[in-house]
């Protein structure tokens, strides 16, 4: 499991003043159409329906509510994003697989993510979102193909870890990063929160907060 070592204080502070700021609903879009203009880096979370995307969104920003979350698979249909007074904006996207939902608005939200995935210019990283409790399935591989084939950076992060053994969470995270040394747009590290018991939360924060730092760096070393 990832510990709070693999993250400096300097960084788990960083972590904490990225998301210390008031979060708020920024827009919804239901088409590739309807899409916000890209004025900040985007970091998306992706993930099955149900996996807990709204909860970490809730955890990472502090408020319990900003995020519409449900025991219902398939309740967020748009790509939901949200903002605060720094230059980063966090996407909700709806999630994919089982959904309370019909198959042809099922099979058109899947459609926008994919879409989106592979041509948002300003997505920095994609969070994706595995049931520490199930582990990796076919609809994450496809999703996981999509950002391979796109180039796309990202990272799995393990939801949910506080509802399997010290065990079961470890021998989870060693056979992910099996699986994602052999794509290489993957970020090798498996991170694992919980939010309802806020493990992992901090560290999260820090990886997101090191990302914009990197982002920054390579942004000034641009020629001009």
């Amino acid at each position: 499991m990832t510990a709070a070592g693999d993250f400096s204080a300097d960084e788990i502070e960083a972590g904490r003043r990225l998301f210390a700021g008031e979060w708020r609903f920024l827009s919804a879009a239901g088409s590739l159409a309807s899409l916000p203009p890209m004025a900040r880096p985007e970091v998306a979370f992706a993930g099955r329906s149900n996996v807990g995307k709204s909860s970490l969104i809730n955890a990472l920003t502090g408020r319990r509510a900003l995020a519409r979350t449900s025991n219902t698979p398939g309740r967020t249909q748009e790509l939901v994003f949200f903002g605060s007074s720094v230059p980063l904006v966090l996407v909700d996207l709806p999630g994919y697989g089982f959904a309370a939902a019909a198959k042809g608005k099922v099979a058109a939200w899947t459609r926008l993510i994919h879409d989106y995935l592979r041509g948002r210019a300003a997505l920095a990283r994609v969070y994706v979102l595995i049931d520490a409790r199930h582990g990796l399935k076919a609809t994450d591989d496809a999703i996981l193909d999509t950002l391979s084939q796109a180039a796309v950076s990202h990272q799995i992060v393990f939801t949910k870890s506080d509802e399997v053994s010290a065990a079961q969470l470890a021998a989870g995270i060693t056979a992910l990063t099996a699986a994602i040394m052999k794509r290489p747009a993957a970020f090798p590290q498996v991170l694992a929160t919980s939010a309802r018991t806020d493990a992992g939360i901090a560290e999260l924060r820090a990886a997101i907060a090191r990302l914009m730092n990197e982002r920054e760096d390579d942004r000034r070393a641009w020629p001009r």
